[in-house]
């Protein structure tokens, strides 16, 4: 039939019109749930799981649990189902969440800052050594994660570390999660700005606030007045960054936006700095912006990443300013400094403004154990004022040691393994959690890492250029591997014989602070878990021989050929 005015269809096939839902973005009208999260939120807030956990499952059983809150509404309090043992990696996305289910928990602290009284740490080691079979991991966001935690101890858990001042409210969840700051905020000779009473701020005002409690997904945060960008700002959700303003003084510039996983971004400038004493009213209008807008149909576009590089950054700015700061408009301000060192640990003996001294020191790949913890408690003590600080690079710090107590606080430390004069590879390898206890992940890494870094000490005992070498269970990218000078992403693989077995892909070249970038692929590139320590020696020799003079690794790595990157 031809077509006609009467009839245009006749021109073309019948096209099936679908009605579009929109992004579940709830100023925009949609507030019908649109997956099982969103559901499970809208019945019942995360938090409210606290008194079920209390009243009903510590008394009941793990088997008491209803599903919605064991997968879902316990994360808000920092609870996890931990890996049933002796599941390959091969069945991480095959089996049902109730067959990788064990019946115990990580239970993640909350370390807001990095800060911590020794007798706050003296506690956290104890609760590990009562309850989590010694378990204590330092986390790369300052937190401490448990292990081997029954649902029956949990209250008590609770009531040791509320004690003391600690807590594991909105540790994990579609929350805001702990507040990254500088670990040496405050006494740091170099510091631009203090951002401490920011940090303490925002958590008074957003944590456990129910206003806040059921976002899109997870809302990362950092504050840090230090020119050393120690707080991995360029990937979190929400940055401030210390910075002097020509005219205003010492402030913040604000970045939002950033992330990993599978579709990783770096944060993007805003363009605004940020006094001090409006830093908390900002980040709630960012978190609020989230809250609102935040894609919430898809739970793989619902970080606030995805909006962002949507809106852009002249968008997100005006609306955060219209609508959110009543109309207020920010000041322009300048970009931070590219900091004058790779390092950005604080591991090491350094002088603080006020005379004393900090001393940061380096597990292996963040593993410690509760009498571990008790024990540097005992030496922050005997040394120094009785603080202590964690890092985001799965460090630690003593703060206040008198000139004539750092010696035996660095030899109190070394006899406990806790090295404050690291090889390049022990400082800069870090590791996620892994197969080991984590329901996502492929391959083992915790201990992975740590054989690595004797493999390369005895190899390459010479080596001593900055290096950042960080193992992942799986694509999430816990461990940063997208911004590593070799970044391991842990996969199955297979080996000379044919056979499937641990192994990871290689990103090489990644950096954070200095030229900010993700790592680079080599096209096929994989390594089994037994091949690691040749590859990565012979990839570091090349680029002993290859380098320019002053020349890091990811530079590097940005210009080697394939065949030196193999």
């Amino acid at each position: 039939m031809a077509a006609t005015p009467q009839n245009p269809a006749a021109a073309a096939p019948r096209r099936k019109v679908s009605r579009h839902r929109g992004e579940g973005q709830w100023a925009a009208g949609h507030f019908t749930p649109l997956n099982g999260n969103e559901q499970f939120k809208k019945d019942d807030d995360g938090l409210n799981v606290r008194t079920r956990i209390e009243t009903i499952y510590s008394k009941r059983g793990f088997d008491s649990i209803d599903p919605n809150d064991l997968r879902g509404r316990m994360r808000w309090w920092g609870l996890y189902t931990q890996r049933k043992p002796g599941i390959d990696g091969g069945k991480t996305a095959v089996l049902a969440p109730e067959e990788l289910d064990d019946s115990y928990f990580m239970l993640r602290v909350r370390v807001d800052g990095g800060r911590l009284t020794t007798q706050q740490l003296r506690v956290i080691g104890e609760i590990s050594q009562e309850f989590a079979r010694g378990t204590a991991d330092i986390t790369d966001r300052q937190n401490i994660q448990y292990h081997w935690i029954r649902i029956e101890d949990v209250p008590e858990i609770w009531n040791r570390l509320e004690a003391v001042g600690l807590s594991t409210t909105e540790a994990c969840g579609d929350t805001p999660r702990v507040i990254l700051g500088s670990p040496v905020a405050g006494i740091a000779a170099d510091e631009i700005i203090d951002g401490t009473p920011a940090v303490e701020e925002i958590h008074r005002r957003i944590i456990g606030n129910k206003d806040f409690s059921n976002l899109p997904r997870k809302f990362k945060s950092a504050v840090s007045g230090s020119p050393l960008l120690d707080v991995a700002h360029e990937i979190n959700d929400i940055a401030f960054v210390g910075v002097h303003h020509p005219e205003h003084g010492p402030g913040f510039d604000l970045w939002v936006g950033g992330g990993l996983s599978t579709n990783p971004k770096l944060g993007v400038r805003l363009g605004a700095w940020v006094p001090l004493d409006e830093v908390p009213d900002v980040y709630e209008g960012v978190i609020s912006i989230f809250r609102d807008y935040g894609y919430r149909r898809l739970r793989n576009r619902a970080r606030l990443k995805f909006l962002v590089a949507d809106w852009g950054a002249e968008k997100f700015r005006r609306v955060l300013e219209d609508e959110y700061l009543g109309g207020r408009k920010l000041i322009d301000g300048p970009a931070p400094e590219q900091p004058v060192q790779q390092w950005r640990d604080h591991v090491g003996v350094h002088r603080q403004r006020d005379g004393l001294f900090y001393v940061g020191f380096a597990p292996r790949v963040g593993r410690v154990d509760g009498a571990t913890l008790t024990k540097i408690a005992d030496l922050a003590e005997a040394h120094g004022s009785g603080r202590v600080r964690t890092t985001v690079e799965q460090k630690m710090i003593v703060l206040d040691v008198p000139e004539d107590q750092v010696d035996a606080l660095v030899e109190g430390l070394e006899a406990l393994d806790l090295t404050a004069r690291p090889s390049s590879f022990r400082r800069g390898t870090m590791a996620c959690t892994g197969i080991e206890y984590c329901k996502l992940a492929i391959v083992e890494t915790k201990a992975r890492g740590a054989s690595l870094i004797d493999e390369l000490e005895r190899r390459i005992p010479e080596f001593d250029e900055p290096i950042t070498i960080n193992l992942n269970g799986c694509p999430n990218a816990c461990a940063r591997i997208q911004v590593a000078d070799i970044g391991l992403k842990g996969q199955l693989v297979v080996d000379a014989d044919g056979e499937q077995v641990e192994g990871y892909q290689v990103h090489l070249g990644g950096a954070l602070g200095l030229e900010a970038g993700f790592g680079r692929k080599v096209r096929g590139l994989k390594v089994t878990s037994q091949e690691l320590p040749d590859y990565i020696e012979r990839v570091l020799k090349r680029f002993q021989d290859e380098r320019a003079d002053g020349e890091r690794f990811a530079a590097w790595a940005a210009r080697a050929s394939e065949e030196a990157l193999s």
